[in-house]
């Protein structure tokens, strides 16, 4: 079993070649993005939806947003509007719900930068992807009922759920290596990496942990490329240390996968191992972050765009993980 070790001298080093993108003050939007930008506009419903309610203004605004009302109510399984009006209204009034509500408000009274960050992001797909429709964006507060909806046509991101890690509101049903990802600082890429399945082409005849991995690494690559000014682990949910940790070893992780003949393993529970939400990935090490095989996914998947010079949507149509794999030429960084 392999353990991680973090040495400073090293880290200095990983710092500067493979950890951290450049922050915001070094980075500069993409040439061409400029010209893609446009101003979004985020519908605030909670307060339609909290602020001196009743049951008719509760109606009115079922069918005045009925986008909205269909994609964030429609699985309440209510026979009529009436119904479902009755059942909100009595929701929103619980004490609990209003001093969420006001919480949120607190904290999240001015999103600027959440519609800046999207705003980038979203001219980004549309110099990628001109055809690209940005879908009509709404905020809610569902009771952590919902964190993210996410259609082609509709985006409703549950504030609730992005609270400071520290806020004494939180989402009971998520262990804390999941909890740590929701706040702010995710949201945006949380949002681009759920839009990137829409692009993001694969061989259902393809049930191996590399399809997945490259499925992973595709969907990451498409984040990054949207947001390249946005740090590593704010895309795929790992500490600083986790993502320096695992390029010091990245040797001895790819080790662990030829070793074992794991890439064209096709059982769902060894998978999940590698790819799925954990801890750690204690196969390999209890210091290995969880996940470790999307990350993997995601160094093959940029060496291959770099070894053959193909653009973002001629990566995203390529759904042979096999071809993207061989190649990528992947190799991993010693540091």
């Amino acid at each position: 079993m392999i353990r991680f070790k973090f040495l400073f001298p090293g880290l200095l080093f990983l710092t500067f070649s493979f950890g951290c993108k450049p922050s915001n003050k070094e980075c500069e939007v993409p040439t061409g993005y400029e010209e893609n930008l446009t101003s979004i506009n985020i519908q605030r419903m909670e307060g339609l939806f909290f602020e001196e309610l009743s049951k008719e203004k509760m109606l009115e605004n079922l069918e005045a947003y009925p986008q909205f009302s269909k994609a964030m109510f429609a699985n309440m399984g209510f026979e009529n509007q009436e119904q479902l009006a009755e059942e909100l209204l009595l929701i929103h009034q619980d004490s609990g719900m209003v001093e969420l509500y006001q919480e949120v408000q607190t904290y999240f009274g001015d999103i600027s930068k959440i519609k800046e960050d999207l705003e980038v992001a979203f001219a980004g797909i549309k110099y990628h992807y001109p055809d690209y429709t940005i879908p009509s964006i709404y905020t809610f507060v569902s009771g952590f009922g919902s964190d993210l909806i996410i259609t082609e046509e509709v985006i409703i991101i549950g504030l609730d759920y992005f609270l400071p890690n520290d806020h004494k509101f939180q989402p009971v049903d998520l262990p804390n290596y999941i909890l740590r990802r929701y706040n702010s600082a995710h949201l945006v890429p949380m949002i681009i990496t759920a839009i990137s399945t829409q692009f993001n082409k694969t061989k259902l005849s393809d049930n191996s942990l590399l399809a997945e991995m490259i499925f992973y690494g595709k969907s990451y690559h498409f984040t990054k490329t949207m947001m390249p000014c946005t740090a590593d682990e704010f895309i795929i949910g790992y500490e600083t240390g986790e993502i320096l940790g695992s390029y010091a070893n990245e040797e001895m992780i790819w080790g662990h996968f030829i070793e074992n003949e794991l890439l064209f393993e096709t059982n769902p529970f060894i998978i999940r191992k590698y790819t799925g939400e954990a801890p750690f990935t204690d196969e390999i090490s209890p210091d290995a972050p969880g996940r470790i095989g999307r990350w993997i996914g995601w160094n093959i998947v940029d060496d291959y765009l770099a070894n053959n010079g193909i653009t973002l949507p001629e990566l995203m149509e390529q759904d042979d993980a096999r071809l993207i794999f061989k190649e990528s030429g992947y190799k991993p960084r010693r540091p």
